[in-house]
């Protein structure tokens, strides 16, 4: 019920979400003060419809941290660690997020981790094991999801920068699980170079213009880039603590370079690295293209804080329930994402996926309210159909439904899921007191 509540009350406000009755609100704060209930038993459920729902697909499996901070005082830290430079506290989220590769489509979360930083003096990072470090969290969070995706056709495990360390590269991949990051070391190479200086002796092969997504630090634009690819083997690293590993590890490389970007933008620059074999430029652009897709764990943070829930609102006072918010939280935001998702109908899921049977009553009552004259103001998805309630919860949001409008996104699907849970909590009550 808290889960359902927080997709579409767009809060994580317990008093706004239990709907006025101070006992249901007692009731939300127990759970989550409830020693009984961990926040790894709670991102074991997120998975719940994701293993079924990856069956036979390429599957993109998406991980990134966020740090969720949280307003504290000198007097009062709410047990919460450090995070960020300065005086900053928080939470920190690991999740790991599937794509359909062949559509994009958000099939769910897959699993990850939710944090705090203790206040003990650590070891130097160097001369600590993996499992002391938080980077254990990439091939923590990778491993486990082996499991969770066991039915789909093929896994490709994308991460950004800090998922690039020769760890995962020795111990991830297998014949059906593949890794791709974007590079942040320069890499030693088996043959005594290293990584960067071995792709600058390679000429660029092919040039296209790609479409960048929008960004916090960047508008949507176009870049026209030059792309260059290889091979390369990188060596173990010499003070790496962890035994049987190979020296090196055989891996491909793609290069991007926009060599004439507008005046005042940063030119896009991406080394990446990726498990696949790579034969051709077309198979160079597609793992540029699956990199891009990581973009929609951005968006699912962003859904987390200002364009949604704004978690980092909330009152609650110590970590261990800001921790199990957190946790319900982000399961809320996949859901988000995929009614987001869901109105240009792409993907075939059940409404009963997000709305109980009583709420879907209630859209195919409003849908009433929004049929056009012409087939092309009307709802073109099948009813009781994800699509179909998306299409309604965005017109409730605002959108206009042209074709030639922009695509409702996070905002609007807000909005209309806030007009709609009023609507809803209205047409239940027609029930429980028309006479």
């Amino acid at each position: 019920m808290l889960l359902r509540r927080i997709v579409l009350r767009e809060t994580v406000c317990l008093r706004q979400l239990a709907e006025g009755n101070h006992s249901q609100e007692i009731r939300f704060g127990r759970f989550l003060n409830n020693s009984a209930v961990s926040v790894e038993e709670i991102i074991a459920g997120w998975s719940q419809e994701t293993r079924s729902a990856v069956e036979g697909r390429h599957v993109l499996a998406l991980q990134d941290t966020s740090e969720i901070k949280f307003a504290t005082t000198p007097d009062s830290r709410r047990e919460l660690g450090k995070i960020k430079k300065g005086n900053c506290f928080g939470l920190l989220l690991h999740p790991m997020l599937a794509l359909d590769a062949d559509t994009g489509s958000c099939l769910g979360l897959v699993g990850g981790r939710v944090w705090t930083r203790g206040s003990e003096e650590l070891t130097p990072h160097a001369e600590r094991p993996l499992n002391e470090k938080e980077s254990r969290r990439w091939v923590e969070t990778a491993e486990a999801a082996k499991l969770v995706l066991s039915r789909a056709a093929r896994v490709t495990a994308i991460a950004d920068r800090e998922g690039d360390f020769f760890i995962m590269w020795a111990r991830l991949p297998d014949r059906r699980f593949d890794l791709l990051s974007r590079v942040m070391h320069d890499h030693a190479l088996i043959d005594g170079s290293k990584l960067r200086r071995a792709v600058e002796t390679v000429a660029f092969c092919d040039t296209q213009t790609i479409d960048l997504r929008e960004r916090a630090d960047r508008p949507a634009r176009q870049a026209t880039v030059c792309l260059r690819f290889g091979e390369a083997t990188i060596r173990r690293p010499q003070n790496l603590r962890e035994v049987s590993l190979p020296d090196g590890v055989r891996l491909s490389w793609v290069e991007i370079v926009e060599p004439a970007a507008p005046d005042g933008v940063e030119p896009l620059h991406w080394l990446l690295l990726t498990t696949h074999w790579l034969s051709s430029p077309a198979d160079a652009w597609q793992i540029v293209a699956w990199y891009k897709q990581r973009w929609m764990i951005e968006q699912f943070f962003r859904v987390m804080k200002n364009q949604g829930f704004k978690i980092e609102d909330s009152q609650l006072h110590l970590a261990a329930r800001l921790e199990k918010l957190v946790a319900i939280a982000a399961k809320a935001a996949a859901i988000v994402l995929q009614l987001v998702q869901a109105r240009s109908g792409g993907d075939h899921q059940p409404a009963s996926l997000t709305f109980t049977a009583a709420e879907i009553d209630t859209l195919a009552a409003l849908e009433s309210r929004f049929k056009g004259t012409t087939k092309l103001q009307s709802n073109p998805h099948s009813k009781a159909s994800l699509a179909w309630a998306a299409w309604i919860i965005a017109k409730l949001g605002g959108w206009n439904g042209y074709a030639s409008a922009k695509p409702p996104g996070p905002i609007t699907f807000f909005n209309g899921l806030k007009y709609f849970r009023a609507v809803a909590d209205g047409w239940a009550l027609r029930d429980m007191y028309m006479p």
